[in-house]
């Protein structure tokens, strides 16, 4: 998608000031939008103005280098580390505004704007909501002057700019996992060696920690749910993996699943009722479905040898999934309509597939 999609011009916004802030908006939408694959973003080079308000657009400039789409904006500086920041989307054909907003920041939040700018875009041209003003969270190992592994949680923008350390430890932390107020993270760390999991929840705002559990066996891959209440884990006790639900607010643990087999990697569907997971229980890993309120669980996936780290789309109609079909790990989409399983790459080292926000 990066010499196809809709072809877009976005103009350099103009500075009007005495402190030219580091960032530069046009650049940072430029590249979100590049990232998508949705757009094909006209170099600059070609424009034959660079208009920065309405009145200024002379539409035949830019219909002659076949751009469908014109973002045009202006930064001017209000005072000592205060700047008002306008944008506006034009249909260039139908010569119609789409969209345009003001915002009144400090030079910090210059970033984060241009972010929203991508996202009015986005949601404007593709009628879906842009992902571009988001957070990642990531862990990074390094060693310190003693050769001491050190493990940093970190979160990031989602270009992975304003990358900033969470927490810092020296024991593995795991499984990173956002909850949907997009405050919170739930991970899996360690005191000691020789010590069992530990579930934490920390607010990466505040820097707040809670210990939500603490075990003499293993924990891998909270997930939460849709209303940020409860958590989906999987647990080792007496010897057998199986998924449990965590009640954040009362501390309660449900057992979800009992089966001699190991049932893993759970994920939520969107509207909270249902989980799918990861089990060996019919011989190789494939894909299971439970009720959150318990039952019996449904095996989802027939096709190819193993199917495994399964989660929904937003709209629950899909699973993104790793499947092996003789042929290496690849990336598969389940049709839960249908239960048909479509490849969507050629692996055969493919890992870890989630949705964005936006599907």
């Amino acid at each position: 998608g990066q010499d196809t999609g809709i072809p877009i011009a976005v103009v350099p916004f103009r500075f009007q000031g005495q402190q030219r802030p580091n960032e530069d908006i046009r650049n940072i939408v430029s590249a979100d939008l590049y990232r998508s694959g949705r757009f094909l973003s006209l170099p600059p080079g070609d424009f034959l103005s660079r208009p920065s308000g309405p009145d200024q657009i002379r539409f035949k400039d830019w219909r002659l280098i076949k751009a469908e789409a014109l973002v045009i904006g202006r930064v001017s500086q209000l005072g000592n580390d205060r700047y008002e920041v306008n944008f506006y989307l034009y249909n260039v054909f139908k010569e119609k505004l789409l969209a345009g907003y003001r915002w009144t920041v400090g030079s910090s939040q210059l970033r984060q704007v241009a972010h929203q700018v991508s996202d009015y875009i986005y949601e404007a041209l593709t009628g879906t909501p842009g992902a571009f003003d988001t957070r990642i969270a990531y862990v990074t190992v390094e060693k310190d002057s003693s050769n001491t592994r050190q493990y940093q949680l970190m979160v990031a923008d989602s270009d992975g700019h304003n990358a900033q350390q969470i927490l810092r430890t020296n024991f593995p932390i795991l499984s990173p996992a956002w909850a949907p107020d997009g405050k919170r993270l739930a991970y899996v760390s360690f005191a000691s060696r020789t010590s069992g999991a530990m579930i934490w929840v920390q607010n990466v705002e505040t820097g707040e920690r809670r210990k939500l559990l603490q075990e003499k066996g293993t924990a891998s891959a909270p997930a939460w749910s849709p209303d940020g209440r409860r958590l989906a884990l999987r647990l080792s006790r007496d010897g057998n993996h199986d998924i449990y639900i965590f009640d954040v607010a009362a501390s309660r643990l449900t057992r979800l699943t009992k089966h001699p087999g190991i049932d893993t990697e759970p994920a939520w569907s969107p509207n909270g009722r249902y989980l799918v997971f990861t089990s060996d229980r019919s011989g190789r890993p494939h894909i299971f479905r439970i009720s959150a309120a318990g039952g019996p669980a449904q095996r989802l996936t027939k096709e190819g040898r193993e199917n495994a780290g399964a989660s929904y789309d937003p709209n629950g109609k899909h699973l993104v999934m790793v499947t092996n079909q003789g042929n290496g790990d690849q990336i598969g989409v389940f049709y839960t309509g249908n239960n048909e399983l479509k490849l969507l790459t050629d692996g055969p080292l493919d890992d870890s597939p989630t949705y964005s926000p936006n599907g």
